[in-house]
């Protein structure tokens, strides 16, 4: 009984506060037609997006009241851009228009049925002090038999308060059905999200293979190129000066083995052979064990990923430590790994003095660009002071 009672004094309020956005929506179909009005003189049509945006204002506190009523979120349709053409405008203005007609009714419902049903029960329990006093439904009561009428009546507004729950979640579900986005709406969005994501992915992709040539150009053929220089060199004194072409022999072999040094370089920044050796796991565990500031390393969960996906989560590792180390002086940095069946989370913490800037050029926004390529979602915390805390979440399902 009791839950009964608050869930009808909670539907009765959410009705009664209906009221108020109901009589915003009329203020706001009001101004907008003012300015519909106006347009054909010229005079409305810049005002026209203010206007609609106004509409906004109702629309999103009905959204908010909605979700708590429901125990869902309502997220924000809106796109960026004009309002004009923002298919969410029309679809606030519907509400709009059926908010204003059933509005106030309700919460004239929820405040009459309650209220109504008192009185007649007070009217059937003491008309004999006022006789003639009238009844709800227009008859004086006069004698007990239309006092009992009277209180039947009474106790059929109590039960109809009874529906006040209904009524509410039947409100809160056309707020719902009106204010969210629709299918349509939800879809391009994704689109339009996969497509950003689709091109980070191209550019991050461009600019690795960009820099491989770079560091093959100008490191590796670099060297090479020396060598074969020097064994030339070296083949042509061979005969006249056997000392000064074994010199340039040895010299070429140290330049051949820095040529081979740099070019294995290159390979573990394509694909680390940690990885494929050791696994994520063990990989990371390396990279914690040659990082100048001590890394505690804890896997929750180990699982098998994509090779793709461990060596994305492998640079965001190393580009993380190399930022604790460098540049917020951190003393202390701690990695978790944990592995679902379809996600890897990874979360690196380090005790700096916090301030991470994406736009400063600190490696965060490459790892951004990183991680949205195959669709995941970055959280950065960084207040000055720190901590700094970096989160992951990596897809990796089928």
């Amino acid at each position: 009984m009791n839950i009964r009672l608050r869930s009808c004094l909670s539907a009765g309020r959410y009705l009664v506060i209906g009221a108020a956005t109901s009589a915003a929506s009329i203020l706001a179909l009001v101004v907008l037609l003012y300015v519909l009005v106006l347009c054909p003189f010229g005079v409305g049509i810049p005002a026209l997006p203010h206007a609609l945006r106004l509409t906004r204002h109702p629309a999103g506190l009905e959204r908010r009241r909605a979700a708590r009523e429901l125990g869902e979120p309502i997220p924000e349709p809106y796109r960026n851009g004009s309002p004009l053409t923002d298919p969410a405008t029309f679809r606030d203005l519907a509400w709009l228009v059926a908010h204003a007609a059933t509005g106030l009714l309700l919460a004239a419902l929820a405040i009459g049925l309650p209220l109504g049903g008192l009185r007649q029960l007070a009217i059937a329990g003491f008309w004999w002090t006022m006789p003639g006093v009238g009844s709800s439904l227009g008859f004086a009561v006069t004698s007990w038999p239309l006092a009992a009428l009277c209180a039947l009546v009474g106790l059929a507004f109590i039960a109809a308060t009874l529906w006040l729950p209904g009524l509410a979640r039947l409100q809160a579900r056309a707020a719902q059905a009106l204010l969210s986005s629709g299918q349509d709406a939800a879809l391009a969005d994704r689109v339009a999200e996969l497509t950003a994501s689709r091109a980070a992915a191209l550019e991050a992709h461009g600019a690795e293979l960009r820099r491989i040539e770079r560091d093959l150009h100008d490191g590796t053929q670099a060297r090479i190129a020396a060598v074969v220089l020097q064994l030339g060199v070296a083949g042509q004194l061979y005969d006249n000066d056997p000392a000064k072409a074994r010199g340039l022999l040895v010299k070429a072999q140290d330049t051949a083995t820095d040529a081979l040094a740099e070019l294995r370089t290159v390979v573990r920044s394509i694909y680390p052979p940690l990885l494929a050796e050791r696994g994520l796991d063990g990989a990371v565990k390396a990279l914690a064990a040659r990082c100048p500031t001590p890394v505690a390393v804890r896997v929750l969960r180990e699982g098998r990923h994509p090779a793709a996906v461990d060596a994305a989560a492998y640079f965001i590792v190393a580009e993380m430590l190399t930022n604790a180390t460098k540049h917020a002086d951190a003393t202390e940095i701690a990695v978790t790994l944990d592995s679902s069946d379809d996600t890897l989370l990874i979360e690196i913490r380090d005790d700096g003095r916090g301030g991470a800037d994406e736009s400063r050029g600190s490696g965060l926004a490459g790892i951004r660009k990183r991680v949205e390529s195959f669709d995941g979602t970055v959280t950065l915390s960084s207040p000055p002071g720190g901590p700094t805390v970096l989160r992951v979440e990596l897809p990796c399902g089928s």
